[in-house]
């Protein structure tokens, strides 16, 4: 039996031709700039959502930190969903990077309202730390892979500009909701002064991020990132594998949003599992599993020995991602394996 592998789309290998490119990518040292391939990359990236330059890092944790040292100074507060991925799996990197202090909003999927951040914006004076940043993940991980409304953004960026605060963007999986939406990865990004998108999950390139923005904003980055230890050689090698998985993967991530519905569609209301198929918008299924009357650990392990894999996601939660590395064959095969599943 084959072990069906919906745990995120963190766990794609690469293929053979992305294998090729690779092992044939042109190389020079990436600190002194000489690098050709990440160079290219990094061009290429920064066209792509007309920005003015892009740094490639080696991760979307590593993106989103270097970006807010960037862009803050110590003791600045940061407005965030409590869900976000900069609060639950970054194991404290706003506070112990940047000395940033983290105000979390709490939404119903994930979406903070422009009228929400207004009222979290503290007033000046010398008790309070100044609100300077708005951090917002597009799609959202721990809400089911949700699509920010793009006209709520524009009406977040009004309370931005009038009170003088910069804006965030962890776009890991902005590539999904580009696809989803139909709108343009620029026009998903403008909005911000700095954002990090993640080569390594639906794209499905091994390692890499991209952090994008200004020129001078970028220049400060790359001196963050060294700080971060983020300075790498002859890292054209993985560099080019992002370029092939941009080149390749982006517009098959319809694929995936197609089959996360067709599991969501067959497993919801069966044996115990419950979906909110509102949020059922890309490649992420939240389940809500309390109606087996077990744990999410023990419903994740019967599940395995099922052979069907994904990963906790709170003590009645499981999460499951598809991905190129799953075909949809085998997500019907997964929704079939689920139903037959005995929590006796």
């Amino acid at each position: 039996m084959k072990t069906i592998d919906l745990r995120s789309d963190t766990v794609t290998r690469p293929s053979e031709e992305m294998r090729k490119v690779i092992a044939n990518a042109e190389v020079g040292d990436d600190v002194l700039g000489d690098d050709p391939t990440v160079n290219r990359l990094q061009a290429v990236v920064a066209d792509m959502f007309e920005v003015e330059a892009s740094l490639y890092v080696p991760s979307g944790t590593m993106g989103n930190q270097v970006a807010l040292k960037t862009i803050s100074r110590p003791g600045w507060e940061i407005l965030c969903e409590r869900e976000c991925h900069i609060v639950n799996y970054e194991t404290g990197g706003p506070a112990i990077h940047s000395n940033l202090m983290i105000n979390m909003l709490t939404t119903e999927r994930g979406v903070m309202t422009a009228e929400q951040i207004e009222n979290s914006i503290r007033p000046d004076n010398i008790h309070a730390p100044r609100t300077k940043i708005i951090e917002i993940e597009n799609t959202h991980n721990r809400h089911g892979g949700t699509i920010y409304p793009l006209d709520e953004i524009h009406r977040i960026r009004k309370v931005a500009d009038t009170y003088g605060l910069l804006m965030h963007l962890d776009g890991a999986r902005i590539w999904n909701a580009h696809i989803a939406s139909g709108i343009s990865l620029a026009d998903w990004v403008r909005p911000f002064d700095s954002i990090s998108v993640c080569l390594s999950k639906g794209l499905g390139a091994p390692v890499g991020s991209m952090i994008l923005g200004s020129k001078p904003f970028i220049e400060e980055a790359r001196r963050n990132r060294k700080l971060f230890g983020g300075g790498m050689r002859q890292v054209g090698l993985l560099a080019a594998a992002g370029l092939y998985a941009i080149e390749h993967n982006l517009h098959r991530l319809a694929e995936d949003h197609d089959k996360a519905r067709a599991i969501a569609e067959g497993i919801n209301g069966v044996n115990g599992f419950a979906i909110d198929m509102v949020r059922v918008q890309t490649n992420i299924l939240i389940i809500d599993i309390s109606a087996t009357g077990r744990d999410s650990l023990t419903v994740l392990e019967i599940m395995q020995r099922a052979g069907v894999l994904g990963v906790p996601f709170g003590k009645t939660r499981i999460r499951l991602v598809t991905h190129l590395d799953v075909t949809m064959e085998e997500c019907i095969e997964a929704v079939r394996r689920i139903a037959e599943l005995d929590f006796s």
